[in-house]
């Protein structure tokens, strides 16, 4: 069984710590590999690596960054099936699904291969006589990252290579649940060619988490997971004097109008709300018909869809969707069903009893469709993180706006329509971070930046993307003058051009 090892500095360095947590292959039940839980002083350790390469990889030119950046994204490409079978094994998604999560972590690597133009500053020559004023973008030193299981090596790309582009060293602790993906394409960091202590890895529990967020070298955290979470990590970061974004849940909605094609809304539904199992911060967890005979007609082509969805393990290339990640999150989802139930939701599809033969021990749960959910169920008001699609119906297109931008989350949302007014009001009024018209889900490409708003995002800066160099970054503002032989003498009041 395979003992996952730190990575500090130059070396993969096995933890000392006397206390471990096990990983599982969710098709099977079975454990894979033991996670050692790092003490602070392990993760102290991670830093002064970082910090002791940082002065040099930050006077390295931007340009030489970028190259390395180039050899990293090319490996990355020749490996990202092996990424994908580390991220399958321990997640459970399917292969197909897996692989798409690796792509769209090496297109923030391409993006961060731009690194030189994105670095440039402003220039303004004789803002005063004979004053020149030129603004640059410099690295904060020593950042760090804090993963989620539901993509484990999707979002550690989204922050540092962008971060390491920008000339900071990174220290990342993922998530406990899958830690082998990211050890994976750490050793293709390192194949890439950057210099020992750019990028450290630590992995651990709340005690890293907590040094992480304490250390004084530590100038800044990215963080992606709960709301609780990262409302803690935010205040806890803050408190200790550092930059913090941190990006928490969501309850994504999907508007129907009544002339949007309702065959392409429901196989929207379908990947968008069963897709990775549920498993996605913006993943679509309500549907939100507008008229009766809209939820109608959507519910009756849904219902179909999802008791047919092929469930199955990773290995299985006619897999919709595989297992949740632990036994702990199947029993939580599961509870989320019978608490529908009981708040009287119309249980459409129940998934509760379903059974994957010669896998009997999985974490696999069937697809489940409500209807006639209100606001006030539990059901709508939470993050479930499972395959749940809840159907909530609105008599007006005000109401359906009304309805998502009263939830206390504001990731994500979506509207289908053939009107181009629907679409322009939904996009103008709708108060969330990344929205989609015909789009189930608004991920933004790696040149844009991923945010949502409300209590999905504690912080001012989303990730990657234009928003991502200037989290990384501080602006320097650097004032010159060269006087050509004029003698003035000293002047006492505020400087201006009169």
């Amino acid at each position: 069984m395979d003992r996952i090892a730190n990575a500090i500095g130059a070396r993969v360095a096995p933890s000392s710590s006397a206390r471990s947590a096990p990983v599982y292959n969710p098709a099977t039940g079975e454990q894979v590999a033991e996670l050692p839980l790092s003490t602070a002083a392990e993760v102290g350790e991670a830093v002064a690596a970082a910090r002791a390469a940082a002065p040099a990889w930050g006077a390295t030119p931007p340009l030489k960054r970028a190259r390395l950046m180039f050899r990293f994204k090319e490996l990355l490409d020749a490996r990202a099936a092996d990424i994908a079978r580390a991220i399958s094994r321990e997640h459970g998604k399917t292969h197909a699904d897996a692989l798409g999560e690796v792509a769209r972590g090496i297109e923030v690597v391409e993006f961060a291969c731009g690194i030189p133009h994105l670095l440039k500053g402003e220039f303004s020559r004789n803002v005063g006589p004979e004053v020149d004023s030129y603004s640059d973008r410099q690295p904060l030193g020593v950042v760090a990252g804090i993963t989620p299981f539901n993509f484990p090596a999707m979002v550690p790309l989204w922050m540092y290579p962008v971060a390491i582009a920008c000339g900071n060293t990174f220290v990342l602790k993922p998530s406990e649940r899958d830690p082998s993906a990211p050890m994976l394409v750490y050793e293709i960091f390192r194949e890439a060619g950057f210099p020992d202590g750019v990028l450290n890895i630590v992995h651990g529990d709340k005690e890293a988490v907590d040094a992480i967020l304490d250390h004084p070298d530590v100038k800044a955290v990215s963080f992606v997971g709960s709301t609780p979470i990262a409302e803690y990590v935010y205040a806890r970061g803050t408190a200790k004097g550092k930059r913090v974004q941190a990006l928490g849940g969501a309850k994504n909605h999907m508007i129907i109008m009544p002339d949007a094609d309702i065959d392409k809304a429901a196989d929207a539904l379908m990947g968008a709300g069963y897709g990775s199992a549920g498993e996605r911060c913006m993943a679509v967890s309500v549907a939100v018909p507008v008229g009766e005979e809209t939820a109608n007609r959507l519910v009756e082509t849904l219902a179909p869809k999802v008791r047919a969805l092929k469930i199955g393990p990773s290995t299985d290339p006619d897999a919709e969707m595989g297992p949740l990640v632990t036994r702990q999150h199947l029993q939580k989802v599961l509870g989320y069903i019978d608490k529908g139930i009981a708040e009287g939701a119309d249980l459409v599809v129940d998934g509760r009893g379903f059974r994957l033969q010669g896998y009997e021990n999985g974490y696999f749960v069937g697809g489940s469709l409500f209807d006639r959910v209100t606001p006030d169920m539990t059901i709508y008001r939470e993050e479930i993180f499972g395959p749940v699609l809840s159907v909530v119906r609105a008599g007006s297109f005000g109401e359906a706006v009304g309805l998502v931008n009263a939830h206390e989350y504001g990731n994500g949302s979506a509207i289908f329509t053939r009107d181009g007014d629907a679409a322009r009001a939904f996009a103008d009024a709708i108060e969330v971070g990344m929205v989609g018209v015909n789009v189930p889900i608004p991920v933004p490409v790696a040149y844009h930046s991923f945010g949502g708003w409300k209590r999905s995002l504690f912080g001012d800066h989303s990730i990657y993307g234009p928003e991502g160099v200037r989290f990384y970054t501080r602006l320097k503002t650097v004032t010159t003058r060269w006087p050509g032989g004029i003698r003035e003498g000293a002047v006492y009041t505020f400087p201006t051009m009169n």
